[in-house]
């Protein structure tokens, strides 16, 4: 059977194709192709950010203490960073660094505890069960983006990361 373009290209059509057709019809001069782009990068990260919520639900947590609790665990043996740290890493500010602390240590998942470098500072410290529930919950949050990512070939998905990567440079400049 021969491959006809037309065929595939209304069977891969989705409804930001309809969104972008209709500016075109309603206004031509407009060139709504960034659209197209950002649309699906914005339902994309919606569609898995709700997957992956639902996903660390199972472990009684949430996308923003899932990145504390991976933040802690990246950071390496003792797991350990002052509260400034989290909150700079994850360009939080302080107050909602602290509800999420305050959750995650009712849950048993962090310690607070005094800097012994520092007498007026804090250190964050994953727990044992903290540092069993990140890995769990990281990697099922990983099986989530993989299954949506493996829709692509490898070296499709390679170069996805990268033109993203450039994107992101480009807006983190302002555009130049």
């Amino acid at each position: 059977m021969r491959h006809n373009p037309d065929v595939a290209e209304r069977e891969t059509r989705d409804d930001v194709d309809g969104i972008v057709a209709q500016w075109r019809r309603e206004r031509p001069g407009m060139r709504p192709e960034p659209m197209a782009v950002f649309g699906r990068i914005y339902r994309l990260a919606r569609l898995v950010g709700d997957e992956q919520e639902r996903v660390y639900a199972r472990w009684g947590i949430g996308r923003g203490e899932f990145d504390v609790l991976a933040a802690l665990r990246r950071s390496g043996e003792p797991y350990t960073l002052a509260p400034k740290a989290l909150t700079a890493s994850l360009m939080l500010t302080s107050g909602g660094m602290t509800g999420r602390l305050d959750r995650l240590e009712r849950a048993g998942l962090v310690r607070r505890s005094p800097d012994p470098t520092d007498r007026r500072g804090l250190q964050v410290t994953l727990t044992d069960t903290g540092r069993q529930v990140i890995e769990e919950a990281a990697d099922a949050g990983l099986a989530v983006q993989r299954r949506i990512l493996d829709t692509l070939p490898p070296e499709d998905q390679e170069r996805l990361g990268d033109l993203l990567r450039t994107l992101l440079a480009g807006a983190a400049g302002g555009g130049r």
